[in-house]
């Protein structure tokens, strides 16, 4: 893809999405920012994940990736004290620089005790060269911890001003709404955000998760959004994953590959090949479009190991379906 200015690229999104039968949102730049949740925290729609900082990526293609997102008006950078041991915070922080103030810099911490809490943040703020994180989140529910542990360590932290907002990730629907009324009750910072597995493929956190953070002013960041490139169309059924991809590197390890690349998965994503053929759109058109249409969504979080999938990733969030192709979906994806 040529290398285009923030304007321009936008102009071109809007043009080609004029002659689709798809929804075009007409005045989308990947510089309109999204409401997360209840807060005052302004998001770009499309975010970029950092789990293959610190791995799949060095420092010189982290930067290279970073200063394309900002570039481009991409303000979302999610990682985790865990991504690349620690080396995906320390290449973000390097790579962000000076240009800091531009980013909203979404962690995560694996363990919810108020020591650990306490021990992580002080650790990733040091790895990102950063005082202050904009969106520190809870990996997964923690059993040691009750989730009122949790939540007043959180709660210290954002007082102490080392964090601006709180979410969680993989957490359900109740977990959701206890945290809500504890933060309530207590008088404590409250969660903004879930960060959950949700893609056209995977929708289970309808019937559960979002009912729950609708109700509670939480919006939710879907990561494995393209899961794991199944909704790019570079799988086809019969054929290894190319050398290089995430899919090849994890069919070394039994079972992995197959969580995304399985029968079932192929055959839905052939019928969602073909409503975007015959829309004259992509399926990685249709993993963004179809997400962002969700009034509960604030961005959609996705890796990006080349400069040139940003843009695509940019380019593909300017469409929406139509009530049509939205109902032809739900036919193939819908979980009951």
């Amino acid at each position: 893809m040529t290398t285009l200015s923030r304007r321009s690229f936008t102009a071109a999104a809007g043009a080609i999405a004029a002659t689709t039968a798809f929804t075009p949102q007409m005045s989308f730049a990947a510089s309109d920012l999204r409401t997360l949740g209840k807060s005052s925290l302004k998001v770009s729609a499309v975010g970029i994940g950092c789990n293959n900082f610190g791995g799949r990526m060095d420092a010189a293609a982290t930067k290279l990736v970073v200063e394309k997102a900002l570039d481009l008006g991409v303000n979302l950078f999610d990682t985790a004290e865990s991504y690349g041991q620690g080396l995906s915070e320390e290449f973000l922080g390097a790579a962000l620089g000076k240009r800091r103030k531009e980013a909203v810099i979404a962690t995560k911490c694996s363990l919810g005790t108020r020591a650990k809490v306490m021990e992580a943040c002080e650790k990733s703020l040091k790895r990102l060269g950063t005082d202050y994180i904009d969106l520190y989140q809870i990996h997964r529910p923690d059993p040691s911890a009750t989730t009122e542990e949790t939540l007043r360590a959180l709660d210290e932290l954002v007082k102490q001003g080392k964090v601006r907002f709180i979410g969680h990730s993989n957490y359900n629907g109740a977990q959701t709404a206890e945290a809500a009324k504890l933060s309530a009750d207590n008088k404590l910072t409250s969660y903004i955000s879930a960060q959950n597995h949700y893609s056209l493929l995977t929708r289970d956190i309808e019937n559960d998760l979002v009912p729950a953070c609708e109700a509670n002013g939480v919006g939710i960041l879907p990561y494995f959004p393209l899961e794991s490139g199944m909704l790019t169309g570079k799988y086809k059924r019969g054929e290894k994953p190319a050398e290089g991809t995430r899919l090849a590197t994890w069919s070394k390890n039994p079972g992995a590959a197959e969580r995304f690349m399985n029968d079932d998965k192929l055959t839905k994503v052939e019928k969602l090949q073909a409503i975007a053929d015959k829309n004259g759109s992509t399926l990685l058109q249709m993993a963004f479009g179809w997400l962002l249409s969700k009034p509960y969504i604030g961005s959609v979080i996705a890796g990006a190991t080349k400069p040139e999938q940003v843009e695509s990733n940019v380019a593909a969030a300017a469409w929406r379906p139509n009530a049509q192709v939205n109902a032809e979906i739900d036919k193939i994806t819908k979980t009951a």
